[in-house]
């Protein structure tokens, strides 16, 4: 539809005044706003008025909504009609089609009585190209350059600085902070003889050669002292009978973070750092403290060197810590969780493992799955507890009620202490001290193939919560043969996974039809919105239906997100916006409750749009726009009538 021919010009002043309290220009210069605002019309549009018509219309004027509301959506051929957006007042539309020279890529339709600032093309061109903030907003949808502006926002308003000195762990890479040189030596050398070359070299640790020179080991100083003079073991033992293998290895690419991470997960406290294929350094644990200065590892050692369960109680609360130490340094959602997550697997750890010091070995083999948000490795701060047990069931009666009763002592042992350490309860008693919970394998198989068989409302909510287990604690190999179970099973039922996508479909973002953020209107959280719930869920939800449809094993949201558009069941464009959308509230969330603990309150997930900046409101809306979309492709997907 061609711009009407009663536009009529307004004075510059008016519009300055609008966009002084819009995003982007309210952070424009004054004259490059005159300039751009100089031929500016105004136009109305009566509700109902088509004003782009899908690949027909040749828009040539950037519009911004001054009052009213327009709403965008795409008409498949056989007519189904797909919304994607309802806009409001201070917002555009036009941009992407100029941008892209193109005709008008959406039907854009006025869902009221609308008033709109029309700016000439060749206008709005000169301000994108002379302005590259402007440029960056308008080509973005969830961008990772926008959302990170979103993150400097965070850190420079939301957290005062507590340390001085730059913090390392994202902007240095392995090899820049890597001391040691490579010292190789053949499997055939002596402990005594690998001992003076460490000595010698000041060094920790020597890489071990074939007789092909190939690298296919490592030993450590911590290796001798345990395995050979621990142990009594003759000096002239060779290092192949007491090397660790395989070699971990980095690529010389990843920060700091990467291999810090890596360490911890595998207990480690070296790693070769490699290069096009080939080892040319080692970094120790040793670097990573000596180059940031502070650092989780000395948490984790803390953790270790625990020898009373009492003991552990005081440290979880020192995670939030390590956590605010993250977000100052510009650490994204995803490194932040991971974080979290491995220094609570490992207190977890810690905690099991002197308790089977004091209960003695289990009588039957088994795994202590971890469910919910920390199946998923994904918790904040103070996750309640969702955990279980999955053991290797005895067709001897007496060996299963042996094992029965020692694990309903043990798991309620665990849960006790595990609250003392600060992990609440799970209201809804998912935890391994409920019996229904504690089972042996084949009865885990049963409840998966009912729960997936014959799908109810319960089953469904059991989904989001059990369908995210990891091993947690003890033989993981049991644990991984019921999630390849799982996984076979799920991908094949039809009737379930469509369940579980009607499930995606039955709430919406909390965003109104002008695009203003819905909050509670009375009670506790009045003013709030929970983020948890009505946001974050919808992707989690999303990527864990896709995960089971698509016979994808893992469990972690990103993850699940990264190997579905790698195996192409997702558009690289839509994954992408997906990714930003949850790693942006999910740093939203850690910020939030963060803050909440050092004012000394008890955390929660809800937000007051107020106290978010103009950029983070928006970012919160582009969000909820994302999720819309993604909604919009489960109902396609699973080819689903609105609900």
């Amino acid at each position: 539809m061609k711009k009407n021919d009663d536009a009529n010009i307004i004075p510059a002043a008016v519009v300055l005044d609008f966009l002084n309290d819009t995003l982007p220009f309210k952070d424009l210069d004054r004259d490059v706003l005159r300039r751009f605002t100089a031929d500016c019309t105004i136009d109305f549009f009566p509700k109902g008025t088509l004003i782009f018509q899908q690949e027909e219309t040749v828009v040539s004027h950037f519009y911004i909504i001054q009052k009213g509301g327009v709403k965008s959506y795409l008409l498949d051929d056989d007519g189904t009609v797909s919304l994607q957006d309802i806009r409001g007042q201070g917002e555009y539309f036009g941009a992407l089609p100029i941008l892209q020279e193109t005709r008008a890529n959406l039907n854009v339709e006025t869902v009221e009585d609308t008033f709109c600032f029309l700016f000439d093309k060749m206008a709005f061109l000169d301000l994108i190209r002379s302005n590259p903030m402007v440029s960056q907003y308008y080509l973005r949808t969830m961008s990772a350059k926008m959302v990170g502006k979103v993150y400097t926002e965070f850190r420079q308003h939301k957290m005062a600085p507590r340390s001085e000195g730059a913090f390392l762990l994202f902007s240095s890479q392995v090899d820049e902070i890597a001391k040691g040189k490579l010292f190789t030596t053949p499997i055939t050398t002596t402990v005594r003889e690998a001992a003076v070359l460490m000595s010698e070299k000041m060094i920790g640790s020597l890489l071990l050669t074939d007789d092909q020179d190939n690298i296919i080991g490592i030993v450590t100083d911590k290796d001798i002292r345990r395995k050979v003079v621990a142990r009594g073991l003759s000096y002239e033992t060779m290092v192949r009978d007491i090397m660790s293998i395989p070699v971990h290895t980095i690529s010389s690419q990843a920060v700091c973070f990467d291999a810090l991470l890596k360490m911890l997960k595998n207990r480690i406290h070296h790693l070769a750092i490699e290069k096009k294929g080939r080892i040319f350094r080692v970094i120790t644990t040793h670097d990573v403290m000596v180059a940031q200065g502070t650092s989780p590892l000395y948490l984790f050692r803390e953790i270790l060197a625990q020898r009373k369960v009492e003991d552990l109680y005081a440290l979880s609360q020192k995670i939030p810590l390590v956590v605010r130490t993250l977000i100052e340094e510009g650490a994204k959602a995803n490194n932040i969780t991971r974080m979290i997550a491995v220094l609570n697997d490992h207190l977890l750890d810690r905690l099991l493992s002197l308790l089977l010091e004091e209960f003695g070995d289990p009588p039957l083999p088994f795994s202590w799955l971890l469910m919910g948000s920390e199946g998923r490795g994904e918790q904040t701060f103070k996750t309640d507890q969702d955990n279980a047990i999955i053991y290797i069931g005895s067709e001897d009666p007496r060996k299963q009620n042996e094992a029965e009763e020692y694990f309903k002592a043990f798991a309620e042992s665990v849960i006790r202490h595990l609250v003392k350490c600060g992990y609440p309860l799970c209201p809804g008693d998912i935890m391994a001290s409920n019996p229904k919970w504690r089972q042996p394998f084949s009865v885990w198989q049963g409840y998966f193939q009912k729960w997936c068989t014959t799908p109810t409302p319960e089953s469904v909510l059991h989904s989001t919560i059990f369908y995210d287990f990891k091993s947690g604690f003890g033989d993981s190999s049991i644990a991984d043969g019921l999630r390849e179970y799982l996984t076979d099973l799920a991908r094949s039922q039809d009737i379930f996974l469509m369940h579980l996508a009607r499930n995606c479909l039955l709430a919406k973002p909390p965003i109104s039809f002008f695009r203003n953020v819905i909050v509670e209107k009375d009670g506790e959280h009045k003013n709030t919105f929970n983020l948890k719930e009505k946001a974050l869920v919808f992707i989690v939800d999303f990527a864990r239906l896709m995960a089971l449809k698509c016979g994808i094993a893992e469990t972690n949201t990103l993850a699940r997100l990264e190997l579905l558009q790698e195996e192409q069941y997702l558009s690289k464009s839509l994954c992408s916006e997906i990714i930003e959308a949850y790693e942006f509230l999910m740093h939203l969330r850690l910020v939030h409750q963060l803050h909440m603990l050092e004012n000394n309150r008890e955390p929660d997930n809800y937000i007051n749009p107020k106290d978010l900046s103009d950029l983070e409101r928006q970012t919160l809306k582009e969000a909820f726009a994302v999720i819309t979309r993604m909604q919009d492709f489960v109902q396609r997907e699973f080819h689903l009538t609105e609900l």
